[in-house]
């Protein structure tokens, strides 16, 4: 393999490779790709002021790194590509070293370098390499930032606990004990065997209601449910099986701020789950229970918690 240096006859070369980059590393949301014009002067401007490299085999070109003289004294890397065919060969380790003797040789002090959050893989390499985080870049859907900044105030919230059980005595007296006090709260017995306990403490208290619902789950060996309508805007669920707590649904999953990919799809209903404590259709629990990036997009939190609780049979 030999890496050389890029010049403008390689306008159709690289053209090629920088499709092929586009395609198998798509911009965020948010960040669309620049037109190969855009991206060819930059390329064009990388070759006077920075390095731009090629990598080739015997097959042909395999990959190629673009760095920009982006400020005095630092470089950057704009683009590292190799053909899926050449890679765990060693390919971009070789390109981003002739890169950086071109910086050195130039007198650059630092290199920099981006990659989208999502793309773990890259972030290990280049930190295994000593790259370490300088910059940090946010990025979020117009829609979900004016729906939030619109609040001047959180909305009033509202949550039931329910447990199933018959032996009311129990939970009066669990009730009658919590801590913090809530001798305001309200004890019913439902037509189809739950407990449905109410209390404005509850209503703003999260923690408490997640408390209560353990507590009374594992005191009294039952599923217990938490239902609320946070902020006249998202509709969450807890289920708790003997204590544990054994699924968890927000409407909104980023409704309070940033969540990584995997947060945001643990906060989706599980219908499996929510068919063993509580009996519903699994069908019905995935066509009601929808989770989306802003309330808008569902049913006012009102409706929306009447029709989960309806589907689980606590309404």
């Amino acid at each position: 393999m030999t890496i050389r240096e890029a010049t403008s006859a390689d306008e159709a070369l690289l053209h090629e490779l920088w499709l092929e980059f586009e395609a198998e590393v798509p911009a965020p949301d948010g960040f669309g790709p620049d037109t190969w014009d855009v991206d060819w002067a930059a390329l064009r401007a990388s070759m006077e002021h920075g390095a731009v490299v090629v990598a080739e085999d015997e097959t042909g070109p395999v990959g190629f790194a673009e760095l920009a003289a982006v400020q005095a004294g630092r470089w950057h890397v704009e683009t590292i590509y190799v053909r899926p065919a050449a890679r765990r060969q060693g390919v971009a380790t070789a390109l981003l070293r002739e890169g950086v003797e071109r910086a050195q040789a130039a007198g650059v002090e630092h290199v920099s370098l981006g990659t989208v959050a999502a793309n773990e893989v890259a972030r290990t390499v280049w930190e295994r390499l000593g790259f370490a985080p300088a910059e940090i870049v946010y990025a979020a859907p117009v829609s979900a930032l004016a729906s939030r900044l619109g609040r001047t105030a959180p909305a009033p919230s509202h949550a039931t606990t329910h447990v199933q059980t018959s032996d009311r005595v129990s939970v009066e007296r669990a009730v009658a004990e919590f801590v913090p006090r809530i001798d305001g709260a309200v004890v019913e017995t439902l037509p189809n065997g739950w407990i449905r306990i109410t209390d404005p403490v509850l209503d703003t208290d999260r923690e408490a209601q997640s408390r209560l619902a353990r507590e009374l789950s594992e005191r009294l060996g039952a599923f217990a449910v938490v239902l609320a309508d946070e902020e006249s805007a998202v509709v969450r669920f807890r289920l708790y099986d003997n204590g544990l707590m054994v699924d968890e649904y927000l409407s909104v999953p980023t409704w309070y701020g940033p969540l990584s990919k995997v947060d945001e799809l643990a906060l989706a209903a599980n219908p499996t789950i929510v068919a063993r404590v509580t009996g519903a259709n699994p069908d019905e629990v995935r066509r009601v229970a929808r989770t989306a990036e802003v309330p808008a997009e569902l049913p006012p939190s009102a409706e929306l918690l009447t029709s989960i609780a309806t589907v689980m049979g606590l309404a």
